[in-house]
């Protein structure tokens, strides 16, 4: 591979890391990928995985090269280097697991690369239908399957730009989180990692039953069965169309898909018992991961990013407040159990809660509880600190770790939530907070605040003025600490 000398790093973009999924490939585990003869260019970010539109076309997406090898892995290292020996950050991006590119300009890891002194790479994965979707003659977890294939890539060559196999820490946000949840689950991972950090990990799995539902729909929509068969006879780039044509009429399944029709995403990690065998939640309570080190933690004020996007923010009234409590809350009595445990919170704020709690907040303490109850360790922190956009109306809302992380104020989410006018020096040292802790837990496994225990629950709070302190929700934590987080069932 030649790659490019930038900022004092050298850079490598869009390296094959698995056949391109396509012809007798589509719909299947990836394959190895074909050896070359000479030298490589590793100059361009490979295509992005077919996928929706949406609001991520704003990271790059749409201007991103086209073709059929999605399947690539970008790599920066201070030194490429065998001797060096550095440790190795995995990204895994989010997306409700039907978006995303690693080619975005938002994931840019020079920064952390740098600052860290670490090895950063970066991965595509196959999303929506070609990745998620339960169809008949093809794998579930296909998408998962992909982050295997090149956390199998890194073990087998990362040593040759300088990297550690041995200390690999896996990262990743929202469904990104959910994919580090599912991987320390996944018998096929096992070994593939030493460290993960799963940032706001959502807590929706599909049960087999549901996503098969789920997929006979979205085929529908394209006037097709549910098989690898029929749906490989579709353009992978016309098949998302059928996912988005769905989106609007998944209210009419409430019946049969319950809190999924709630949600941005008819995609999620489906329990099929073989490739994921149990929640995430179940796996690592029964030790499955207590080798791994783990970070878990999410943003204050999660839901709100949606909600925004939706030009609903701060306007659910008592009617949409109620629903909200009913479908998310947990237990037969779940809203009165909310009313009570918030008696000052308005119609809109008790809307929003039940939803961030339910979507975010609890899935990814619980992932770092199930943790210690198996026997490992865990570090839980939480983002407080606000936004700046609209004079800090969108909070610490969902997305906000990213371009905090990442120090890029000026792509994707960061144009979005610090409102286009680059950092203030305030976020600059929030920022260098944020990649100094991960990277200083992915070389020595101590991200610089205390493992969290059940009795303590001592949690890092990012703020403008941080702090260590006992888990700043306990009230929400009340409430859900019955739930079990059980992979969705299909209901009727």
């Amino acid at each position: 591979m030649r790659g490019r000398r930038e900022g004092g790093l050298a850079v490598f973009r869009g390296i094959p890391f698995a056949e391109p999924p396509v012809g007798d490939a589509r719909f299947q585990a990836p394959r190895p990928v074909r050896a070359w003869e000479g030298t490589r260019d590793a100059y361009a970010f490979g295509p992005p995985p077919p996928q929706e539109s949406g609001f991520m076309s704003r990271a790059g997406v749409l201007e991103a090269p086209t073709g059929d090898d999605w399947l690539t892995v970008n790599v920066w290292t201070p030194e490429p280097d065998p001797a060096a020996r550095r440790p190795v950050m995995v990204w895994i991006y989010g997306g409700a697991y039907k978006l995303g590119h690693s080619g975005s300009p938002g994931y840019d890891a020079r920064r952390i690369a740098r600052d860290g002194d670490v090895v950063v790479v970066t991965l595509n994965y196959r999303v929506g239908i070609e990745g998620f979707a339960q169809i008949d003659g093809a794998p579930a977890n296909r998408g998962l399957l992909d982050q295997v294939a090149a956390l199998e890539w890194v073990r087998e060559n990362i040593a040759a730009f300088g990297g550690d196999p041995g200390r690999v820490t896996v990262f990743g946000e929202s469904a990104g989180a959910g994919s580090v949840a599912s991987l320390l689950a996944m018998p096929s991972a096992a070994g593939l990692f030493r460290r993960a950090i799963a940032q706001s990990v959502p807590g929706t799995y599909f049960s087999g039953e549901l996503a098969r539902d789920i997929a006979g729909a979205l085929a529908a929509e394209a006037g097709l069965r549910p098989t690898a068969a029929d749906l490989s006879t579709v353009d992978p780039r016309r098949l998302p169309s059928a996912g988005e044509a769905l989106g609007p009429k998944m209210r009419q399944y409430q019946e049969r898909w319950g809190q999924v029709v709630h949600t941005l995403t008819p995609f999620a990690p489906v329990v099929d018992g073989e490739v994921l065998p149990t929640t995430p939640w179940q796996a690592l309570a029964a030790g499955s991961a207590r080798d791994v080190e783990l970070i878990a933690g999410h943003n204050r004020d999660e839901y709100r990013l949606f909600l925004a996007l939706g030009e609903q923010l701060g306007l659910a009234g008592e009617e949409e407040a109620a629903a909200a409590l009913r479908a998310f809350a947990p237990g037969p009595d779940g809203e009165r159990a909310y009313r009570a445990a918030f008696p000052d919170a308005s119609p809109a704020e008790l809307h929003e809660r039940v939803q961030s709690d339910w979507l975010f907040h609890m899935p990814s303490l619980r992932l770092a509880e199930a943790q210690v109850a198996g026997g490992g360790r865990a570090h839980v922190y939480e983002l407080t600190w606000p936004a700046p956009a609209g004079g800090g109306v969108m909070g610490a809302c969902h997305g906000l770790d990213i371009p905090l992380l990442f120090g890029t104020f000026d792509a994707d989410l960061g144009l979005l939530l610090f409102d286009g006018s680059g950092p203030s020096p305030e976020a600059e040292a929030l920022s260098s907070r944020f990649r100094t802790a991960w990277t200083g837990f992915a070389t020595t496994g101590d991200p610089g605040w205390p493992a969290y225990d059940p009795d303590r629950r001592l949690t890092q709070v990012f703020d403008a003025e941080p702090e260590i302190t006992a888990y700043p929700e306990e009230v929400s934590r009340l409430l859900w600490q019955d739930h079990t987080f059980p992979a969705l069932p299909l209901l009727s």
